[in-house]
């Protein structure tokens, strides 16, 4: 399939619901958005923030009050009509008692260049199933088998939404080998999750929304760096969390049973004086801040909408 270098371009868009209550909902405000042929993007955010709104929104199936979505250089109607977008949405089943093979191999006769049946068996783990009927699939099974139908028609574009919500541990670990395979070939792969350490593992950027809006984009240590500050864990038994608190450089306290976790702004100095408080602490750790403690800090405290939300009817 032949592609425009061209990758996702997201331009003012901005998309909002009537409320059950006469209110008008506020989903996305204004986003703007490039994103690179061959890249993997995960897209965070807390409940309500857009996501899921905004994935609408590139394939076609809602359309923006305002703003503009191009898809390798065209609208996402006509990507999704070439076959150059798959998708794996929160919602949707299989088409019962056939088997995943048969099934697969209708899909594939929908578009122009398809992937080879077997090709797409092996990248989504699904080989062994391939001749199990789709009623007789477990949960994680059937996640990878969705992700499979995502795949078939060769996409340039791959957009999960919350795709390993029903796997376990060893599930979602073979379906994020199947998707960095799959982005292996220089495929482009969108996904939206609240499994943070998916995004921090698997994505080459993070954009992440609250309320609407993009509060951060850049790559998972960019976004954790914004957040600053270093935490000490150290085996401490008997600490006293008020002298610990105390310390130069030390910011917070907490325990973890004999574990007393220290959150510093300077790091350096905490270490000095614990060491010199406590010689007899052990099992020590300095980190970095992680991304749920980026994500907790950028989407805790967003401004108000310059736009208030009023009822139906009513000029602000």
């Amino acid at each position: 399939m032949t592609t425009s270098m061209a990758g996702i371009e997201i331009s003012g868009l901005t998309k909002s619901f009537p409320g059950t209550d006469g209110r008008t909902v506020r989903a996305v405000r204004g986003i703007d958005v490039s994103i690179a042929h061959g890249e993997t993007v995960a897209l965070l955010g807390p409940n309500g923030a857009g996501k899921s709104t905004t994935i609408d929104m590139l394939l076609g199936l809602t359309k923006p009050d305002a703003g503009t979505v191009q898809l390798f250089g065209g609208s996402p109607t006509a990507a999704v009509a070439r076959g150059q977008v798959g998708a794996m949405l929160q919602s949707g089943g299989l088409l019962q008692y056939l088997s995943v093979r048969e099934l697969l191999t209708m899909l594939g006769s929908f578009y122009p260049d398809p992937l080879p049946i077997d090709d797409v068996l092996h990248i989504t783990g699904t080989t062994e199933v391939a001749d199990r009927r789709t009623n007789k699939l477990s949960g994680g099974q059937t996640q990878r088998v969705r992700a499979a139908m995502a795949l078939v028609s060769n996409p340039d574009l791959l957009m999960l939404d919350e795709p390993t919500v029903a796997m376990d541990v060893e599930g979602r670990h073979t379906f994020w080998e199947a998707v960095r395979a799959f982005a292996g070939r220089g495929k482009t792969v969108l996904f939206a999750t609240h499994y943070l350490e998916e995004a921090d593992q698997y994505a080459d950027r993070i954009i992440l929304m609250a309320q609407g809006r993009v509060v951060a984009d850049g790559s998972s240590n960019e976004i954790k760096a914004t957040v600053g500050g270093r935490t000490i864990r150290a085996t401490i038994p008997g600490a006293d969390l008020t002298a610990l608190g105390r310390l130069p450089g030390v910011t917070s306290t907490d325990s973890r049973g004999e574990t007393a976790i220290l959150g510093c702004s300077d790091s350096d100095a905490a270490i000095r004086a614990l060491l010199q408080q406590c010689p007899g602490a052990r099992d020590i750790e300095i980190s970095s801040a992680g991304l749920e403690a980026a994500f907790l800090a950028l989407t805790g405290d967003q401004p108000d909408d310059p736009h208030p939300t009023v009822p139906e009817g009513v000029t602000s």
